[in-house]
């Protein structure tokens, strides 16, 4: 009977542990995700993408939400070019990486490819981007201030000379409030 009731309170014991360092865990996670919030909004605007010889204009929208109550934030972006063709379609997910102490950006875009990559946190700005095999380099520069999102994308062969490929003005698109009603609307 000793045995039986010493088994069943360690296991007790080892579940509340377990559930303590979960909570400590998504805790941290929620904090260090906090820090991303001013990105969280509706974002309108335009700019222009240069791929090889071709420079292409375009204007779109971009809705940053707050997901698994302030987990991750989740990224959707939709941009056209002035005949409404599709120049640029993606889902991002960001999330904290406690174990390796970054923000993780999981990217899909509409061509079927997707990666994860470092989400960095640098002076008062954000940057990520990855490597192309056989073919150089690509980051992300993504400046938020109030109102307004601004991002240029730059590639490099070398990983010391780069040439901006990417930009794109975003403001944020203010909710109104109806008379009378407690939820937003555009």
């Amino acid at each position: 009977m000793k045995l039986a009731l010493f088994l069943i309170l360690s296991v007790f014991a080892f579940t509340a542990a377990a559930f303590g360092q979960q909570t400590d865990s998504a805790s941290l996670k929620k904090a260090r995700m906090a820090d991303l919030s001013q990105m969280i909004g509706t974002w309108r605007g335009s700019g222009w993408i240069q791929q090889g010889n071709s420079r292409e204009e375009f204007s779109g929208m971009q809705v940053v939400q707050k997901k698994m109550d302030g987990l991750a934030l989740l990224i959707d972006g939709k941009f056209v070019n002035p005949q409404g063709k599709m120049v640029h379609e993606t889902l991002n997910v960001l999330t904290y990486d406690e174990t390796a102490k970054t923000y993780k950006f999981s990217t899909f875009l509409a061509s079927g490819k997707t990666e994860i990559q470092d989400f960095k946190v640098v002076g008062d700005h954000y940057e990520w981007g990855f490597q192309i095999p056989k073919t150089g380099a690509v980051k992300y520069i993504i400046e938020v201030n109030g109102d307004t999102w601004t991002e240029i994308g730059e590639f490099s062969r070398d990983g010391k000379a780069w040439t901006k490929m990417l930009e794109m003005s975003l403001s944020r698109v203010k909710l109104k409030r109806p008379p009378g009603s407690g939820s937003p609307s555009n």
